[in-house]
């Protein structure tokens, strides 16, 4: 079943100027995809809404947070549960923090390093977008989940394909696929997505 909607409490406006500002310098996304920022990246990043298990007081970590989806979307919607976003890139991290910086986003912390590096903190909730094949994330995601907790995906429609050929890694960490809860993003052309949530 195609979930198609969900409510979107934050008002983006001043983001979207602030990001705009940041793209120009660096490039974050693509020039074309700059008139697509809400459909594509806002509310993409905010799908994680349809799994209901973002709760306050929760430490969120965002894997290869790029130019800030979905960390900055999630921290600004849920502004009491406390975001991490990490990715390798440093010119990236430092564009999001001018952006975090301007917005006064004070429950999101960046960190320039790679995952596998972070050795002491498990996190309740952990996401990863546009970043590596299933299989791959999972070896990064998986060690740092709290035994109650969810890594969420945002795959494509191939994300079936991606579940399958991550079975022995989900075999590895005892862990297993939950639900994969498919969406449309709000554009004219049908543009299906899937969040598949992993859990032990």
């Amino acid at each position: 079943m195609v979930k198609k909607d969900f409510i979107i409490n934050s008002d983006f406006t001043q983001y979207k100027k602030v990001f705009l500002s940041e793209n120009a310098k660096l490039n974050l996304i693509s020039k074309n995809d700059e008139k697509y920022l809400y459909e594509k990246h806002i509310y993409d990043s905010l799908a994680i809404k349809l799994t209901g298990k973002i709760k306050s007081n929760q430490t969120l970590l965002d894997i290869g947070c790029g130019g800030g989806f979905p960390c900055v979307p999630i921290a600004i919607e849920y502004p009491d549960v406390n975001v991490i976003g990490i990715d390798s890139i440093k010119k990236k991290i430092n564009a999001v923090n001018n952006i975090k910086n301007s917005l006064n986003i004070e429950n999101l912390t960046l960190i320039c390093d790679r995952a596998e590096n972070i050795k002491l903190q498990k996190f309740d909730i952990i996401t990863s977008r546009a970043v590596a094949d299933l299989s791959k994330i999972l070896e990064y995601a998986l060690p740092l989940l709290k035994q109650d907790g969810y890594f969420i995906a945002y795959k494509s429609k191939k994300a079936i394909d991606e579940i399958k050929n991550s079975q022995h890694i989900l075999e590895k960490y005892n862990a297993r696929v939950i639900d994969i809860i498919e969406y449309i993003l709000p554009l004219e052309d049908e543009y299906i997505r899937n969040l598949v949530l992993v859990g032990f």
